[in-house]
């Protein structure tokens, strides 16, 4: 089946073309449908942030390296063991990740830490993907195949929220305007935030938040963002900042706009050498701060299905390539242009719910 792949490991942004990774188009073997599986005719798949990590080899360096986990299909075949009453041709998205739950950590509660958290991990940016039944929920009739493919990233928007543990009327900010500051933004509304900040230097980014209930914003590069912060919160500080920007040059900062006893949750994907200074007395002792991370989203995908059809997507699934168009769509993500870049494998009917 054709599946969209790293073919050469290396930045895809590295100027020297002979050093630069490669996107393309690959036939990769279908994959075999257990007793407890699930045949998802792929409709839409889209690029997350992650997958140029990938390219540089993050994850290994083996190619071709198989991408793709934000993704909404149609079901086309099913185990006849399967259980969860998943049926052909439910409209479904899903978890690209399979816990087990019989290892320690998903016993104990820890799926995150899953010890065979790759077994089912299979490429997703394909005509076809094979997921295990544990893995795949039905989307609601009023949520169409083409936002549905955000249920993933809206699964780590609701894991973000409970690691806040926010309560209602906590004064929240979030730094990065991607699909994930978007998608946490719309869902700390959901559950109460006030003073409601987005930073984000690019402007688009910033007027999306606003439409979509930021209550402020902040330009990082034109403005004082510590000086923002305070006229914005009464110089008592956020009860939560949230990055998710992924941003070396932003994450340090975000310290300095928390209030004491708040909350700091580092919500993206860094470059694995990055080394953050941190004054232990600052903001750990004297400030009593609670630092914490996201990994991947045990437990949240029933929630964000259920939030679905309360947000408002379209501002992030209006750029949408072909298959055979994945190389362009890469460079289209890559320019930072779009706020979202979609790709469409297959043309399936969306049906009652388009």
């Amino acid at each position: 089946m054709r599946t969209v792949a790293v073919t050469k490991i290396g930045s895809l942004r590295d100027p020297d073309e002979s050093a630069r990774g490669r996107i393309g188009i690959v036939e990769m073997p279908d994959q075999p449908l257990g007793p407890e599986d699930v045949r998802v005719r792929v409709a839409y798949s889209a690029i997350c942030g992650s997958d140029p990590h990938l390219a540089e080899g993050f994850f290994g360096t083996d190619v071709p390296i198989g991408l793709g986990h934000e993704l909404s299909g149609v079901v086309e075949a099913v185990g006849d063991g399967v259980r969860t009453g998943v049926r052909v041709g439910d409209r479904i998205a899903g978890n690209f990740l399979r816990f087990c739950g019989s290892c320690g950590p998903c016993r104990d509660g820890r799926q995150q830490f899953c010890e065979h958290i790759a077994d089912y991990n299979r490429p997703g940016m394909a005509e076809t993907v094979t997921w295990h039944e544990s893995q795949v929920y039905v989307l609601p009739d009023s949520v169409s195949l083409r936002d549905g493919c955000l249920l993933e990233p809206t699964s780590v928007a609701v894991r973000i929220a409970d690691k806040t543990r926010l309560r209602v009327g906590d004064r929240v900010a979030i730094c990065g305007g991607g699909p994930i500051g978007q998608l946490a933004l719309q869902v700390m509304r959901l559950h109460g935030a006030t003073s409601l900040t987005l930073i984000e230097p690019i402007a688009a980014r910033r007027e999306m938040a606003l439409a979509a209930g930021a209550e402020h914003v902040i330009d990082p590069l034109a403005e004082d963002q510590a000086a923002r912060a305070a006229e914005i919160t009464g110089g008592r500080g956020y009860d939560v900042v949230v990055d998710a920007s992924g941003s070396t040059r932003a994450v340090r900062g975000l310290l300095d706009l928390a209030a004491r006893g708040g909350t700091v949750v580092y919500g993206a994907m860094y470059p694995h050498d990055f080394e953050m200074p941190l004054n232990l007395s600052d903001f750990l002792y004297l400030k009593e701060l609670t630092l914490t991370g996201v990994f991947v989203s045990p437990y949240a995908f029933p929630r964000a299905v259920q939030l679905l059809p309360h947000l408002d997507l379209a501002a992030l699934t209006g750029t949408v390539f072909p298959l055979d168009q994945a190389v362009e769509a890469f460079a289209a993500h890559l320019s930072g242009e779009h706020p979202k870049v979609l790709i469409r494998c297959n043309d399936l009917d969306e049906g009652p719910a388009a």
